[in-house]
Formats: structure tokens, sequence, C-alpha cells
């Protein structure tokens, strides 16, 4: 909490990107404060680590997790079995 409002340093900031809100489906140009690996904010703010991230998109989530369910040689019972 101390973080998020401001009145502690974060451990990472990202800063100067544009964020993508989940909430409002808009690019926000904020910074991201990070503590024991979680969000804790968007906003402007200080943190012991700076990564600027000027010009770069932060999307929060965003992992390419597709796959070719050919690649695998398997049929689809049994690759659902597998991987289910």
């Amino acid at each position: 909490m101390a973080v998020a409002r401001g009145d502690e340093p974060a451990d990472l900031v990202l800063a100067g990107g544009h964020v993508l809100s989940v909430f409002t489906k808009e690019w926000l140009d904020v910074d991201v404060a990070v503590v024991d690996g979680f969000v804790v904010g968007l906003g402007r703010y200080q943190g012991r680590e700076q990564l600027d991230v000027s010009g770069k998109y932060v999307v929060p989530g965003f992992i390419d997790a597709h796959m070719h369910i050919e690649s695998s040689k398997l049929m689809l019972d049994e690759f659902s079995r597998a991987v289910l």
C-alpha cells in the first residue's frame, strides 16, 4: 500500500511506456510500479530500479500460448488427454 500511495519506492518501475488498461481498453502513458513481482500501481513512481521502456508497449499477461496441434503428431483426443 505504501508504494501504491507513493510513500515508498517500488522495487522496479517500468518508466515511460504505453500501458494497456485492461479495464478501459485504452493506452495510457504511465509508469508501472512493481513490488515483489506484483504490479502495485500505474502512474508516476520512483523505484529502486528504473527500466526505461519509452516508446514500448506494456501489455499485462500478453503471452503467446498458441501452438499447432498437428506438430504433436497426435490425434485430437490423444492430444487433449496429454495436455489437459
